[in-house]
């Protein structure tokens, strides 16, 4: 069988997989489950193309990190056939501990346990199902590999997953400020002392970069409106788990429904195989089926917000520099209570204050270094004559205050 197939990415064009190892993994059912786990989330409701999904991520990334090495390659940095087989194996591999609705549901259907320890426990068992054969791509997923360049391919503040989920992202959602120099960028990459660097004259295409990416978070990912749709899918989670803990044996595929009612720790995922294969089995379709069901349950909270997210009657959002006044979320509060006749506690389903965060550089933490025609090499934001990047590398924090609708004109 020919395994050196052709795929065809709107992004990219023809997308080549390299070898019959890569082929057999993305063949591999951890990998196609994410066709069916969406890369943004609930995104399509204010961006309706946003539905790409975490496969074309994984097979887009995959294709950047080819041009990568070659550009390095060329450059005249030794990278062997298996370590060039390695990293892409690391990158195509590196969200397939992603649970349904990426980053929306990571920290609710499992507590505690990030999409990264799951990945990584994904990548254990493909190793010994793939007879050690990963054993490379694990040490350099893992940074424990000699080269260390290779790793900050894969993940740094100037990886091939950032380069392709900005472009990808902004490609499908038709936001504009998120398009990069992703070529040009990888053709300035180079390796200085087993780092990573980008030479000089690709300064300005870093700038656009890492102001892309402040952009993309305020327009896309911290949009007002996706946070609504997604506090509210978190929610309906929240409310689910609570009634299954309760007793209740709500709808639900045998996978998911075991997740409501057991939590299920770091340790547990990690000592009983069977959590993470249960794991493997969830994607959106096992949320949202729920959720439709739940439209019409016995429990008021519940129902509610599965009727208003399948309508796409979301949460009113305000975001101000300050925490909101405590007067008007009692006030707020109270409304619910008029409104919805529930108890104290059950308020914060209907109203609630969380906070957001945008970072768009951290200085230090793995910083993109460039490499200066003297042979010197700098930090971005002393290299760069943009004042602007010195505030891009400062964590801009706001606060946000959901709220239904129903309530605003309750006197």
């Amino acid at each position: 069988m020919n395994k050196k197939k052709i795929i065809n990415d709107p992004v990219y064009g023809f997308i080549t997989i390299p070898s019959e190892l890569v082929y057999d993994l993305i063949q591999h059912p951890y990998v196609q489950r994410l066709r069916y786990i969406k890369q943004l989330g609930m995104t399509h409701l204010v961006y309706p193309g946003a539905l790409h999904t975490r496969f074309h991520h994984a097979l887009g990334a995959m294709h950047l990190m080819s041009l990568a090495v070659e550009t390095i390659k060329s450059k005249g940095q030794a990278i062997s056939y298996e370590e060039e087989e390695a990293v892409m194996i690391a990158i195509l591999l590196h969200d397939i501990g992603h649970g349904p609705y990426s980053h929306a549901l990571e920290h609710t259907i499992v507590d505690g346990v990030s999409h990264e320890h799951i990945t990584a426990l994904l990548m254990n068992n493909l190793n010994r199902e793939f007879d050690g054969k990963l054993s490379m791509a694990l040490e350099i997923f893992n940074n424990r590999y000699s080269k260390t360049f290779l790793h900050q391919l894969v993940s740094g503040q100037l990886d091939i997953d950032r380069l392709d989920y900005l472009n990808r992202d902004s490609f499908f959602t038709g936001v504009s400020e998120g398009v990069i120099s992703f070529d040009r960028i990888i053709k300035m990459l180079d390796v200085y002392d087993d780092q990573l660097v980008v030479e000089e004259k690709g300064i300005y295409s870093i700038e656009k970069f890492l102001i892309a990416r402040r952009l993309m978070y305020w327009q896309v990912y911290l949009h007002k409106t996706v946070i609504a749709a997604e506090q509210m899918l978190v929610k309906i989670l929240e409310r689910a788990k609570e009634l299954s803990f309760e007793g209740r044996n709500l709808f639900a595929s045998p996978c998911f429904s075991y997740f409501l009612k057991n939590s299920v720790s770091r340790e547990e995922f990690r000592n009983d195989p069977r959590n993470l294969e249960r794991f493997t089995k969830l994607d959106d379709n096992d949320i949202f089926t729920s959720i439709k069901v739940w439209a019409d349950d016995e429990d008021l909270i519940l129902s509610t917000l599965c009727k208003h997210l399948i309508s796409r009657n979301l949460y009113k959002v305000e975001i101000s520099n300050e925490p909101p006044p405590v007067e008007w979320i009692n006030d707020l509060a109270e409304r619910v209570t008029v409104e919805f006749e529930v108890s104290d506690d059950d308020t914060s389903y209907f109203v609630f204050t969380d906070t957001i965060r945008n970072n768009a550089y951290s200085v230090g933490d793995g910083s993109i270094n460039i490499l200066m025609k003297n042979g010197s090499i700098l930090d971005i934001t002393k290299a760069s004559d943009n004042s602007n990047l010195e505030a891009l590398a400062k964590t801009v924090q706001k606060y946000i205050l959901c709220y239904v609708k129903e309530i605003r004109d309750i006197e």
